[in-house]
């Protein structure tokens, strides 16, 4: 009993395990089948009958279906024969429908398209067809795409001409009409600088001509990029010097130019420097190589303080003005005045840069920017070393930085160049001279000190301190005498100093300051001094004449 319940649970397990499990009959009866299909699997007659009668059935559809589609494509053509496109496309969408597959039926239902003007379904026709058949209809689908941008584009629908455009640009990349009515609709809309780009483009690809050139122009002119217009003119000027459009537009830019530039020297002329600024900006962006207008507006720049800018025009003005002279230019009539014209600007804008050089000096060092003034006159010295004013400027720069020895240097160059008695020279003769006195008196050389401060009082004859320094350099020297008539000059210039006191018991014990002065010793150092008074005088009241 234990042995058939244990069988039996058995039994259910393996049931509960494997529900579809088949008998060992319907195995055999299954290895037997197989082994006969094996052996006669290529003879039809061992087939099934009921197998047979599927297979017919599919051939029997197949043929149907071919049949439909011949139909079909029949009567398509038939409706295109009499001029029946919406029903020629109704029959090639049943026969496409029937079997997409076929490349023609896509074909001949975008040619049905193309006779009702629907583009757009005529291009996603070869578009397909183009996918069973890769690189087919691409020039096809290229010219649908163009003439569905052309008729966008009578429309006025730009953006969407556009991207039709596009479309056949890229089916077709060698073709240039293509792109240029692409570059038509960019223009319509105003989107002029992809146009330029689209103009680089075709220059980098088929290499620059004189006709893109001015077609470029003309885009920046309407981007009112003048320079960029001009320079472009000029390139299709020097490959093709007849191209009419490029010579007009070039006059175009010359007299607007002008017309500039007549207003700029109006409004400076009445003291609008920043509106005459504005107009010769114009100008030089119609005309950016144009000489006589750098030199202006260098020129505006420097009464407005901005030196840098100033620096920048004139020094380009000198350079074309030189350019042009290193030119061949034809007629020898034409070649004198064009001479004549380049050497008085070139002569004008050097004389302009030195002037620049020197007020920006001047502004540098007027904010204790020594060193930089120094460089900028340096520059202007470079360029023209025969204006004594610069050496006397630089000499002041080296004598706020302490180079003492440089800037007496620079002194007594001007002072070769200039009248000696000027008193712009003497009196930083002077300076320099008791300077330097002072040094050597700090270092004990009493004698040296003495001679600069010498110097001194014979540039500048009126200064007390002169006289004070040199009587203390004539005292530690034993120069008594000498230190006695400079106390004298002391006494007679300034005698409120508080250095008179102890100096007049050191020299003249026991004796008042009119006891000094009365005395004839003192008579004949005023003699002199007056002498010398009246003559520095004299001078300094005949420059401000010749100034006058």
């Amino acid at each position: 009993m234990e042995n058939d319940e244990e069988r039996n649970d058995q039994q259910t397990e393996e049931q509960s395990v494997f529900p579809t499990a088949v008998s060992e009959e319907n195995l055999e009866e299954a290895r037997q089948k197989s082994t006969f299909k094996e052996l006669f699997c290529s003879s039809w007659i061992f087939v099934r009958p009921r197998e047979k009668n599927l297979q017919q059935a599919e051939l029997q559809g197949s043929h149907i279906i071919q049949n439909k589609v011949l139909q079909h494509y029949s009567d398509g053509k038939e409706a295109m024969g009499w001029f029946q496109y919406e029903k020629a496309v109704i029959c090639f969408t049943k026969a496409i429908t029937l079997q997409p597959e076929q490349t023609q039926l896509y074909v001949s239902q975008a040619e049905a398209y193309l006779q009702l003007c629907d583009f757009q379904s005529a291009a996603v026709c070869y578009r397909r067809a183009s996918m069973l058949e890769r690189g087919a209809f691409i020039h096809r689908l290229a010219f649908i795409y163009y003439i569905q941008g052309q008729c966008l584009f009578d429309r006025g629908l730009f953006l969407e001409a556009l991207e039709a455009f596009s479309k056949a640009a890229e089916m077709k990349p060698g073709c240039r009409a293509y792109k240029i009515r692409s570059l038509a609709c960019l223009s319509a809309v105003g989107r002029y600088s992809d146009c330029v780009k689209l103009v680089n483009d075709w220059m980098v690809s088929d290499g620059p001509s004189a006709d893109l050139y001015t077609l470029r122009a003309r885009l920046h002119q309407q981007l009112n990029q003048m320079s960029s217009c001009f320079r472009d003119v000029k390139s299709a000027l020097a490959l093709n010097t007849a191209c009419p459009e490029a010579g007009a537009l070039l006059l175009k830019l010359e007299e607007s130019g002008e017309q500039a530039r007549q207003q700029a020297v109006r409004r400076a002329l009445t003291g609008q420097l920043h509106a005459a600024l504005c107009s010769i900006n114009i100008a030089l962006e119609h005309c950016p190589q144009d000489k006589h207008l750098y030199l202006f507006r260098g020129i505006l720049y420097r009464r407005l303080k901005d030196f840098t800018a100033a620096i920048e025009d004139l020094v380009k003005a000198v350079e074309l003005s030189e350019e042009e002279e290193e030119h061949e230019i034809r007629g020898q009539a034409k070649a004198r005045k064009d001479e004549e014209d380049c050497g008085s600007v070139d002569h004008e804008a050097k004389a302009q840069l030195i002037l620049t050089y020197n007020d920006f000096a001047v502004q540098c060092f007027s904010r204790s920017l020594y060193p930089e003034a120094t460089l900028l006159l340096n520059k202007a010295i470079q360029e023209e070393k025969s204006q004594a004013g610069l050496y006397l400027n630089r000499g002041d720069c080296f004598f706020k930085q302490g180079e003492w020895i440089y800037s007496l240097a620079d002194y007594q160059q001007a002072e070769e160049m200039m009248s000696p008695d000027d008193p712009a020279v003497r009196l930083r003769l002077a300076v320099i001279h008791n300077t330097m006195g002072a040094l050597s008196f700090q270092e004990g050389c009493f004698l040296e000190a003495a001679d600069m401060f010498s110097l001194a009082i014979h540039y500048n004859p009126t200064s007390s301190r002169y006289y004070e320094n040199r009587a203390k350099a004539f005292r530690n020297l034993l120069n008594l005498e000498g230190a006695k008539q400079d106390l004298i000059c002391m006494l007679i210039l300034d005698p409120a100093s508080e250095e008179v006191p102890p100096m007049l018991m050191s020299l003249f014990p026991s004796c008042s300051v009119s006891d000094v002065l009365s005395s004839p010793t003192g008579r004949a150092v005023r003699v002199q001094l007056m002498d010398k008074i009246q003559a520095f005088s004299c001078y300094a009241d005949q420059q401000k004449s010749a100034e006058l």
